[in-house]
């Protein structure tokens, strides 16, 4: 049993704002982009459950999983570099159960969107993007008896990260549908 998502499918056709050949590169610089905008801006808060979504929405699962990868680089990248994270045991770890969690919400995001192939896409999306949320979520608590920081699983800290990954992911589901948009506007015109 393939692990994918096929390309002509509702919910890739609803986020496929380039060719098929294009989508694993186009979704890699939009994540990419997105992620460099949330690390500066929040920093410890970025959206990968809702980059998770976009990917697995776009992409077969190991494009996608790649995509997220990248874009998770590009946030520890800015930590250390221009946000100076110390460059410790605990913050590396903390690190790698960041990427961890991501892949996960990935894979989750892919195998519901993959099952829901005949859902409206806000739907499936929403069910997609609850479920990545929740899996990046336990995936960072269970790291809490070892790494420390079970004090930032607040019911209002995670309500507060959940309502920026929604924002996100809506923001990210309006740019590929302003860009399909376009580019069927351009066919139209082109003679």
């Amino acid at each position: 049993m393939a692990l994918e998502i096929p390309s002509r499918s509702h919910l890739g056709t609803r986020l496929a704002p380039v060719d098929a050949r294009h989508a694993p590169l186009f979704c890699f610089a939009l994540l990419s982009a997105a992620s460099c905008l949330a690390s500066l801006a929040l920093a410890c808060a970025t959206p990968f459950a809702a980059f998770a979504v976009i990917a697995a929405a776009m992409l077969p699962l190991r494009p996608a999983l790649i995509v997220v990868a990248g874009s998770w680089l590009v946030n520890q990248g800015i930590g250390f570099s221009a946000l100076h994270y110390p460059i410790d045991a605990a913050t590396l770890a903390w690190g790698i159960v960041i990427g961890a969690a991501a892949l996960i919400a990935t894979l989750l995001a892919s195998l519901l969107l993959q099952a829901q192939q005949s859902m409206r896409a806000p739907l499936a999306l929403s069910l997609a993007l609850a479920a990545a949320f929740g899996a990046y979520e336990l995936t960072l608590f269970a790291a809490t008896p070892v790494l420390g920081g079970g004090a930032s699983f607040t019911t209002a800290i995670v309500t507060r990260i959940g309502l920026s990954t929604m924002a996100w992911l809506v923001g990210l589901v309006g740019i590929c549908d302003m860009l399909r948009h376009a580019a069927r506007y351009r066919k139209r015109l082109a003679p």
